[in-house]
């Protein structure tokens, strides 16, 4: 399964359209915002996705608390299970605990992966380029045996996002 995977888009509305439509048309079948939403503009661009999405309230989310039950809206830790895998989203990066195969959060504005005693932990790093000259994202893809992430990532000054790079880990069977 892929699941395209965003964060940290505060105010930037075409760019969230953009890493949006970029994931869908590299086969995203599940979509997770990892907070700092900020815009309602940007819950709308999931909603009609017409993928299945999860979105986590980030620090600079509180007013979007009216929108909980319009949207897939969740409070952090969130624990969900996509692909026989047992997730944990966040957007503040203190619930680190290894109690899920897979604990993806945000806030930092940076792209971060490790692969810890079993565990993947990833950041897509911010889509709104605030703190760099790209936008970026991810996608996971949960295989049987292999979790595999591709980093993309948009210069400012181009269109199309491109794989910066790919990372890949053998993951334990359940």
């Amino acid at each position: 399964m892929k699941i395209g995977i965003l964060s940290d888009t505060h105010k930037k509305v075409k760019k969230a359209k953009a890493a949006l439509d970029m994931l869908l048309q590299n086969g995203a079948e599940f979509i997770i915002h990892a907070g700092d939403i900020v815009e309602k503009e940007i819950l709308d661009l999931l909603k009609e996705c017409e993928k299945k999405y999860i979105a986590v309230y980030g620090n600079n989310d509180a007013h979007l608390v009216e929108y909980h039950n319009k949207y897939h809206l969740v409070q952090e830790p969130y624990y969900f299970k996509l692909a026989n895998t047992k997730f944990k989203l966040m957007h503040l990066p203190f619930y680190m605990s290894n109690d899920a195969q897979v604990i993806i959060f945000g806030h930092t504005h940076k792209f971060e992966v490790e692969f810890i005693k079993g565990v993947l932990f990833l950041n897509p790093g911010e889509v709104c380029a605030r703190n760099k000259p790209t936008s970026e994202c991810a996608m996971l893809e949960v295989l049987e045996d292999e979790f595999i992430v591709n980093y993309y990532t948009q210069n400012k000054k181009e269109e199309s996002y491109s794989v910066n790079k790919t990372f890949s880990y053998k993951r334990q069977k359940q």
